[in-house]
């Protein structure tokens, strides 16, 4: 079941179910109310009977809002074994994890905004994203697989210069959280389609050139493991849970100047068994019509 957040010809913003042409409203104020009735929800989702619209006939947007999202990186070495090839500034360690900016969140299709103001190092990295359906804390990776309602491909936007000042601290967070850094969707494929997460096929296309290929499998814990090393901190249903990025990201080559992503570059996002995340790049004055306002007092 491919779930999604759609926006109807008359303007209203629903929680449905995507059905190959067509796309069956669900009768809940939202995706994220949706997860917090787990597999109650799920279930009224999947006997859903209408109203329905053509698929062509509305616009998806980002499938959910999560109240938190877990940032988790570190967790495919390739992505720290091509680091050290360039010498990057920073050891990519196991077991990272910090918050997205919600507020950053944006859907298929949407605008990644280049902010020309602040960066000159705009980066992507494809990543495999859980959304759990049940809120919990403190349990282990054998019962985290029931926490797991299903996946979405996430595009980790980030703003290479910002990340190397900020990771002198060992924390970064602003690099990654501006505003519609932070691409979701195009929707939520439910646990029961995917009947092993690690082994999915996964593709970044930048203007239709391959820039990230792999495969879930390279991670070396599985995703109970990372739900489960987590939770601790407390999971709330409708929670988005990343996996980290693969290798071949713009920074960590040769030529990253080359790499790096400008104003008309589309982004492919793909994920077997989920679909295409696509989002184009535009600069700030295609956006908001004026020019980018000047950095503030004590910028670098």
């Amino acid at each position: 079941m491919k779930l999604v957040t759609f926006q109807d010809p008359d303007g209203n913003l629903r929680p449905g179910v995507h059905r190959g042409d067509h796309v069956v409203a669900v009768d809940l104020p939202d995706m994220r109310t949706l997860f917090e009735l787990g597999d109650e929800g799920l279930e009224r989702a999947a006997a859903a009977t209408g109203p329905s619209w053509a698929a062509d006939d509305v616009r998806l947007r980002a499938p959910i809002v999560p109240k938190k999202f877990f940032h988790t990186a570190g967790n495919f070495r390739e992505h720290e074994d091509e680091s050290k090839r360039v010498g990057w500034s920073h050891e990519i360690a196991p077991w990272i994890v910090f918050f997205q900016n919600v507020d950053a969140i944006i859907g298929p299709d949407d605008p990644v905004i280049y902010p020309s103001h602040l960066t000159n190092e705009l980066d992507y990295e494809l990543e495999l994203a859980v959304v759990l359906k049940r809120s919990g804390k403190h349990f282990d990776a054998d019962e985290a697989e029931s926490y797991i309602g299903g996946y979405v491909i996430f595009n980790d936007v980030t703003a290479r210069d910002i990340q190397r000042e900020e990771m002198r601290s060992g924390v970064f967070s602003f690099c990654k959280g501006i505003d519609t850094f932070c691409p979701v969707g195009p929707w939520i494929v439910t646990a029961d389609e995917i009947e092993d997460p690690h082994d999915l096929e996964m593709q970044l296309r930048v203007n239709g050139e391959i820039r990230q290929r792999s495969h879930s499998s390279r991670m070396w814990v599985t995703i109970p493991q990372i739900i489960a090393h987590y939770s601790p901190m407390g999971y709330s249903a409708g929670d988005i849970v990343s996996t980290g990025t693969v290798s071949g990201v713009a920074a960590f080559q040769e030529n990253a100047e080359e790499w790096y992503l400008r104003p008309g570059d589309v982004m492919e996002c793909e994920i077997e068994k989920i679909g295409i995340l696509r989002n184009p790049v535009v600069s700030w004055e295609e956006a908001y019509g004026s020019p980018p306002p000047p950095r503030g007092e004590g910028s670098p």
